[in-house]
């Protein structure tokens, strides 16, 4: 009877089929409702927790945040809808099968195994996030260093959980999360940010302007306790550059084809604004509010803490809910990503044990101190081979280049995609040791990868045309 049931089970797993290897059919596509709550319910989540205070430790002004973050998130907005939603439209593919017929089957797995590794680390700084929100009834006071490592990790163990039952329901089951939880998110951080303000002296709304200037963003860099010196100054090019890439691996990095290949137009990539101005303007300004209160009172900046401090219980389960909403789709990536190099496997089983590395990553409490960090490096290594997507589906056919052209000379792997790719990346690891500044780095590496791949694809074209498919040649 028991080995029935688990066979049933099994079974039902199975059912839960995502396209993994296939185009999405017209049956399954969907609409504008779905969109809107996947990017809001993805983007209102844990991580604005900890980069809205960023701004504020890294002293940034009041005017470099308002006006940086509205033009970086009108950067992203417009790279979603212009970038990423028309190649998803047209291919209906994961950006790994994509990957898979332009650069052939062990760059893909190459591809798969880096992202699907930083993945499990970002789901892991996730489900942290939730974490501290779950440790408060446990702890003395806001502190977050009395508790036992073992008492972190049994919290990670439990809510790790939740998070990899949600990915293994696949996109739909996540949405409707998403859907659910997205508009209560939003009024919990307005509401938590408003009710902290008198704390900063802001007794109206004519206050605003000089407590935003004196106390909330100073222009004065905070002291680092990990290090004991001063967090690096940001300026406003640091917020636009930041506010742009650091989603950049989904849309100029093409990651997001994954969800918007359910899109049943490429336009829905304009539901990216939901995501960026609900989230990571409006809640990214309600955050750093909620740290300068925090720091004026003496309490630790970290999620749990601030959210407490501004909402009471119910800006700690906000908290919890966020961490998931972010970490749940997160894990989604990672299961079908490293689909790619365990090919007998279903998707449920890789997004469990993808899950139990998540646990263990959230185990980790510098993922945290240096989420900024990661974003930028999951950007760097991940942009260039985004690029080539674009770049071989629109340009190589007005250039006479073939495209997909590994698939079409069957060859396990594309050497010009692989040489851009390590050289544009080695040329950014150069730059950030003699002292470039990572944020500034993504773009001009999108740009000599993209310069190389064309350079050496038109190389190999020359050297070893493609056969001539049956049907063209009668």
């Amino acid at each position: 009877m028991a080995k029935t049931s688990h066979s049933s089970l099994v079974s039902r797993l199975d059912a839960l089929y995502e396209y993994d290897r296939e185009p999405v059919t017209q049956k399954d596509l969907h609409g504008w409702k779905i969109f809107w709550a996947t990017f809001a319910g993805e983007h209102i989540a844990g991580t604005e927790f900890v980069i809205g205070p960023l701004f504020v430790l890294h002293g940034c002004s009041a005017t470099a945040v308002l006006l940086g973050l509205f033009i970086g998130n009108l950067l992203a907005v417009l790279s979603w809808a212009f970038v990423c939603a028309p190649v998803a439209v047209r291919t209906r593919l994961t950006i790994y099968w994509q990957i898979r017929r332009l650069g052939g089957p062990w760059l893909t797995v190459a591809y798969s195994a880096v992202y699907g590794v930083i993945l499990c680390v970002l789901a892991g700084s996730m489900l942290r996030v939730s974490m501290t929100s779950l440790a408060l009834p446990l702890q003395h006071g806001f502190g977050t260093a009395d508790l036992p490592q073992w008492t972190w990790a049994l919290l990670a163990l439990g809510v790790g959980s939740v998070i990899a039952v949600l990915a293994v329901l696949g996109f739909e089951g996540m949405a409707i999360f998403s859907k659910m939880s997205a508009p209560w998110m939003v009024i919990v951080f307005f509401v938590s940010a408003i009710a902290t303000l008198p704390l900063l002296g802001c007794a109206s709304l004519s206050d605003f302007w000089r407590v935003a200037n004196e106390q909330i963003w100073t222009g004065v860099t905070a002291l680092d306790p990990s290090t004991g010196k001063h967090f690096a100054h940001y300026t406003i090019w640091h917020v636009i550059g930041f506010a742009w890439l650091c989603n950049m691996p989904q849309h100029f990095g093409m990651a997001d084809l994954t969800i918007l290949r359910y899109a049943r137009k490429w336009q829905m990539g304009f539901c990216s604004a939901a995501g960026m101005y609900l989230g990571h303007y409006c809640a990214w300004i309600a955050s750093g509010i909620l740290c300068a209160a925090a720091i004026k009172q003496g309490i630790l900046p970290s999620p749990g803490p601030i959210a407490y401090l501004g909402a009471g219980l119910t800006g700690a389960i906000c908290v919890v809910v966020a961490g998931w909403n972010v970490a749940s789709p997160t894990l989604y990536r990672a299961g079908l990503a490293l689909q790619v190099a365990t090919p007998n496997w279903s998707r449920w089983r890789v997004t469990l044990v993808v899950g139990a590395a998540m646990i263990v990553c959230a185990c980790i409490p510098a993922l945290l101190a240096h989420l900024d960090l990661l974003l930028t490096t999951n950007a760097l290594l991940l942009l260039p081979l985004g690029a080539f997507i674009f770049i071989d589906l629109w340009l190589f056919p007005k250039l006479g280049l073939r495209s997909n052209y590994a698939e079409h000379t069957r060859s396990p792997i594309s050497w010009p995609a692989g040489a851009a790719w390590l050289l544009s990346m080695v040329i950014s690891v150069i730059a950030f040791s003699r002292g470039a500044d990572p944020i500034f780095l993504v773009l001009p590496e999108w740009i000599v990868a993209v310069t190389l791949y064309v350079a050496f694809s038109a190389l190999q074209q020359k050297l070893r045309p493609a056969p001539v498919p049956a049907a063209a040649s009668v």
